[in-house]
């Protein structure tokens, strides 16, 4: 069997070469992306509608409501489960998606400390008592990397490193541990790169588009279906801008660039993550991407 992951930052093209390779070795395709398992989700994570899937099955999209909350560990058993289940009917695997932990738990053996609801507590009223933005920092204080890999606005996971932090008395990357203990040893694992100010005009018009189709109306009918109970689907970009707009807190427009800034901030710390895993072959536009992908799986 094949195992071929290709991450890298939002809008780089990521899902496109995933299904050409796809149709190429004649495999199925495994999202590794931590929205696009919502399902209603679909114009503000730019998840591909069926007819966009070019008949290739895909695996982990639309698997959960709106009001239940993913977690890492919970996603390592799934999709790891999947890729076992394919490789035994002798089918070859595209793995694809920017969620860094996400692919890290599928290659990687990593551990999930269990958790302390007398620390846990403590911490979420911390965060209720000095705001997001500053519990992020202390995370940044005591382990950068990890300040690198989870957004500030996603506070549960920033309280969730924290707590790792405390019961462990180790920074929380320290739990992942380094190519010697990889799961899927022949896994080849490819990234798409872009030259920034390209990439930054691909989200701007990404951004412009999702609003074109309607992001608005998707987000109040996710309201409708009970968005605001879970902690996770909440937090997702664009997703968490307009429901500020909806509260009054800003206008439209005002959510339309602040998702823009948003995304562009998230693309910034994907390429960070990416970009210390040596496994990992570059790929830059032009370049004959799925060309470079079936040299490797050929080799």
């Amino acid at each position: 069997m094949t195992l071929i992951v290709i991450s890298g930052a939002t809008a780089t093209g990521k899902s496109e070469l995933a299904i050409a390779v796809a149709q190429k070795i004649g495999g199925e395709i495994i999202s590794a992306d931590s929205m696009q398992l919502y399902r209603g989700m679909d114009i503000g994570t730019a998840k591909l509608s069926k007819d966009e899937r070019g008949n290739i099955p895909h695996h982990l999209l639309d698997v959960l409501d709106v009001r239940e909350d993913a977690n890492v560990a919970w996603y390592q058993e799934q999709a790891r489960g999947l890729i076992d289940q394919l490789n035994s009917a002798g089918k070859n695997v595209v793995v694809v998606g920017g969620t860094g932990l996400y692919i890290k738990a599928i290659l990687d053996d990593l551990t999930f400390p269990d958790t302390n609801p007398e620390v846990r507590n403590s911490l979420n009223l911390l965060a209720e008592k000095i705001g997001g933005p500053a519990m992020h920092e202390r995370l940044a204080k005591l382990d950068p990397a990890a300040a690198l890999a989870i957004p500030a606005e996603n506070v549960r996971r920033v309280v969730r490193a924290l707590e790792v932090i405390e019961i462990t008395g180790k920074p929380f990357t320290a739990n992942l541990p380094r190519v010697a203990s990889t799961r899927y040893p022949n896994a080849i694992q490819f990234g798409l790169v872009m030259e920034r100010e390209n990439l930054d005009q691909r989200i701007s018009d990404r951004v412009d588009r999702m609003w074109q189709a309607g992001l608005v109306s998707e987000v109040d009918q996710l309201l409708a279906a009970g968005l605001l109970e879970g902690r996770t689907a909440q937090l997702a970009l664009g997703y968490a801008q307009v429901i500020k707009f909806r509260n009054g807190e800003i206008s439209e427009d005002e959510a339309q660039e602040e998702t823009k800034r948003a995304t562009r901030q998230y693309a910034r710390r994907q390429e960070t993550w990416f970009s210390r895993d040596e496994r990992i072959n570059w790929i830059a536009p032009g370049t004959g991407r799925l060309e470079r992908v079936l040299s490797a799986i050929d080799a």
